[in-house]
């Protein structure tokens, strides 16, 4: 029989720390609680006057805690301490923070770790993956590290760079293979007692780890891998965590629950702490639900998607060099504006064929160079983002003309908005083409909000997303302040559809019918 002593890592809302201890109880396991000693004594008196008298809770002695210093391995040593100690019967060790909560039943939990004999702990190689993203590597490991980098910065660079100077290397104890993964694990009983016996036979170990910088995030996990099979290490953090590109985590909210929810991990982290009801909805849950099967991890992705979204120009002002940089009246600039990007590039290559007007496909959307010279302007969609309006004003000057057309993906109203701002003559024309079932899904999995394996609840929370979504975007493109937007759709019949083609491109009635005989079977 499964039983699980949840070792918990807070340091303030007391409140909540007893809400959630109180719940895992109920579900039948343990908990024992570390409040950080530099946290408030008075959250801490409200905590053990909450569970005097309630067996299944332990607190455990305090210690102060510094982000990236052994003082937060020693509060999880002590809580794997009060455990073993003052719990019966436990089978499993879960290591988690006052911000982590349950993305699953108590009840599925104890499931899935009953079948499977085997640890969920992170273990990358230190050296040779890249687990770290930025900053110090190695020089965590072969110099010794005395003070808090965050409370003392430049003691701590200074102390670095002495050693560096003087040449005080150390070396990593012989037979150690470090590795780096999530601080948040979780462990068989088993397992912790072959890691603390070999803690206690290799003291030289300890020494090690105590002057390693960030050590949660590579004790447990080198001692796991040094005392577990490999088959029976499962390199998985328990807890969906997501970090920003600035190393943050990211906090997740009430409209993430039912996507947490199929996540194929236990817990999660974090969970805002403004936001008591969802809090509450998670741990109702824990301790009511049923055996809820995951689905195929997606809640990455869509952040990844969402936030890439920011960086192409929502959320940012324009760079001075995009605002030094106008096209005049004498411009000419045709926006095609269609989601289904098949369509849209078949537009623009009729519209050149048989008008000659010049045009591009979805250029600020798209990787793939030009073949042609504009300063390396012509390399990448990155490059072409980041100098919008001066691409387009050498394109005019390469192409030789005064009338250019290009594609745009209805999400880009930043790129409308920018030539908007000039004083260039502009014109819109939205393709408008319906999306069923199997498209949408289709579109998901393309930019990777959904994999191959996703459950039929993850699929259908996704596209009606996604139908939100695109109905936005489009609204938010009309409202772009441009002397004309057209738009051409399939419900439109063959006189509409000339009608808004015409206007769009103020060409012949023989140019325009041919453009719709060619585009119509698509729409």
């Amino acid at each position: 029989m499964v039983k699980i002593a949840y070792l918990l890592l807070c340091h303030k809302n007391a409140v909540s720390v007893i809400a959630q201890a109180r719940a895992l109880v109920a579900a039948g396991d343990a908990v024992a609680i570390h409040f950080d000693k530099r946290g408030d004594n008075a959250e801490f008196d409200q905590i053990r006057e909450a569970f005097e008298y309630e067996p299944s809770v332990a607190l455990v002695k305090r210690v102060a805690c510094g982000w990236g210093e052994y003082s937060l391995v020693q509060a999880s040593l002590n809580l794997i301490h009060a455990a073993r100690s003052q719990f019966d019967a436990i089978t499993h060790y879960f290591l988690m923070s006052g911000d982590c909560y349950p993305a699953k039943s108590g009840a599925f939990i104890r499931k899935e770790l009953a079948a499977g004999d085997r640890d969920f702990v992170e273990t990358n190689d230190f050296l040779d993956s890249d687990w770290i993203k930025t900053g110090l590597k190695e020089d965590r490991l072969i110099y010794r590290h005395f003070v808090n980098e965050r409370e003392r910065p430049e003691l701590f660079y200074s102390l670095l760079n002495i050693q560096r100077r003087l040449g005080l290397k150390r070396k990593i104890p012989k037979g150690l293979r470090v590795k780096i993964g999530s601080q948040w694990w979780l462990l068989r009983a088993a397992s912790i007692e072959k890691m603390l016996a070999y803690l206690e036979e290799h003291p030289n170990v300890v020494r090690f780890f105590k002057t390693t910088w960030i050590p949660d995030e590579i004790m447990f996990q080198t001692i796991a891998s040094q005392c577990v099979p490999r088959d029976e290490i499962r390199s998985h953090p328990p807890t969906t965590l997501i970090f920003s590109d600035y190393g943050i985590p990211v906090v997740f909210h009430r409209d993430n629950e039912e996507m947490l929810r199929h996540e194929n991990r236990f817990f999660a982290r974090k969970i805002t702490g403004n936001d008591p009801v969802f809090r509450q909805s998670l741990l109702d849950h824990y301790v009511n639900g049923d055996l809820d099967p995951p689905g195929e991890e997606m809640i990455a992705s869509y952040y990844t998607y969402l936030a890439r979204r920011g960086r192409d120009g929502r959320r940012h002002a324009q760079r001075f060099w995009e605002q030094s940089t106008t096209l005049d009246d004498s411009k000419e600039v045709l926006v095609i504006a269609c989601k289904k990007w098949h369509i849209g590039q078949q537009f623009a290559e009729a519209v050149e064929r048989i008008t000659n007007i010049k045009s591009l496909n979805y250029v600020f959307d798209q990787d793939e160079p030009l073949d042609m010279d504009l300063g390396n302007l012509e390399v990448g969609k990155d490059k072409r983002g980041r100098h919008r309006r001066a691409f387009l004003g050498l394109l005019f000057d390469a192409q030789s003309t005064s009338k250019l057309a290009l594609c745009v993906d209805p999400s880009r109203d930043d790129v409308v908005r920018d030539f908007a701002d000039t004083d260039c003559r502009m014109r819109i024309l939205l393709i408008d083409t319906p999306f069923d079932e199997d498209e949408y899904e289709a579109h998901a999995l393309r930019i990777g909000l959904l994999g191959h394996n996703a459950t039929p609840a993850q699929r259908d929370t996704v596209v009606s997303a996604l139908k939100v979504e695109f109905a936005e975007e489009s609204g938010q493109l009309r409202k772009v302040n441009v002397g004309r937007l057209d738009v051409l759709g399939a419900a439109q019949n063959r006189v509409e559809k000339a009608a808004a083609v015409a206007r769009f491109l103020r060409v012949g009635r023989d140019e325009v019918e041919a453009i719709v005989r060619e585009i119509e079977p698509g729409l």
